[in-house]
């Protein structure tokens, strides 16, 4: 067995320097608190976002629904799980009875005041709408309201447009990571 590489990189921002406050969605989407009952829709908003990505060829759980229901499942029991900082975002669709989930975020609290963002993702079709900002945002206001001081993520280099994104907030280099991942010999190029 082989193993490639994924370049990480952890950034972290300081929350008393915050100064945006969580946009408004675009009409048509809305917000969903955490409620356990929530659990299968975050993990299918989890595997929208992220099974045809980078993020499924690194953490491969990612890439099936039933690797994502088991992550958010894990996340959702753990001790340090922070209900303020896990998001949902949906649409209504054409009729009253079809609502889309389209975006998630889950947040741990971690020693020492500092907090933990998992898993942000937006389904492709709604990129570029603001949605990831504000998941963010809203993640980071969850993490203020719990007294954490500073908040961490970790995201995949080649991921420009999150890097780029977490950068605008306000989130900074701090470790560069490399994450082994197996691969079989024969597909190693």
């Amino acid at each position: 067995m082989a193993h490639r590489y994924f370049k990480r990189f952890r950034m972290e921002i300081d929350l008393s320097r915050l100064q945006e406050g969580v946009p408004e969605l675009p009409e048509g989407f809305f917000w969903s608190e955490w409620d356990p009952a929530l659990v299968t829709r975050h993990a299918q908003a989890k595997y929208a976002s992220f099974s045809r990505e980078i993020d499924a060829h690194v953490f491969p759980c990612l890439g099936n629904i039933a690797g994502c229901q088991r992550l958010m499942r894990e996340i959702a029991r753990r001790d340090s799980f922070l209900p303020t900082a896990t998001w949902l975002i949906s649409t209504q669709g054409n009729n009253s009875h079809d609502t889309q989930d389209c975006g998630t975020i889950q947040g741990l609290a971690q020693q020492g005041r500092m907090g933990s963002i998992q898993n942000v993702g937006v389904a492709p079709q709604h990129r570029g709408l603001g949605l990831g900002r504000a998941l963010v945002l809203k993640a980071l206001r969850g993490f203020y309201e719990a007294r954490m001081r500073r908040v961490f993520l970790e995201v995949t280099a080649d991921n420009e447009p999150a890097v780029e994104l977490y950068r605008s907030i306000g989130f900074k280099l701090t470790r560069t990571l490399y994450k082994a991942v197996d691969v079989e010999t024969s597909s190693v190029s």
